[in-house]
C-alpha cells in the first residue's frame, strides 16, 4: 500500500493548456467515418430493426393464436 501512496505523490498536475493540447493531438489521430459510411449503415440499421420488428409482431400473434387454442381445447375438456 505504501508504494501505491508514493507512486500518487510523485504525480504532477498538468495544466488546462497542456490537457486541451494532449486532446486535440488526440483527436488528430482520429478518423471520422464519410458520409456515404454513415448513410449505409443507418439503412441497415433500419432494415433490420423493421424487419425484427415484424419478426416479432408475427411470434406474439402466433403465440396468441397457439394459447388461445390451448385454452378452447382446455375448457372443451373440462365444460367450462
Amino acid at each position: 500500500m505504501s508504494e501505491a501512496v508514493a507512486a500518487s505523490g510523485e504525480k504532477h498536475k498538468e495544466s488546462i493548456g497542456e490537457f486541451v493540447k494532449k486532446t486535440r493531438a488526440e483527436l488528430d489521430k482520429t478518423s471520422f467515418p464519410s458520409s456515404d459510411d454513415i448513410k449505409s449503415t443507418t439503412i441497415i440499421v433500419i432494415v433490420s430493426v423493421l424487419f425484427f420488428a415484424l419478426y416479432l409482431f408475427l411470434v406474439d400473434h402466433a403465440w396468441v393464436y397457439i394459447l388461445d387454442g390451448l385454452t378452447w381445447v382446455i375448457n372443451k375438456i373440462v365444460g367450462a
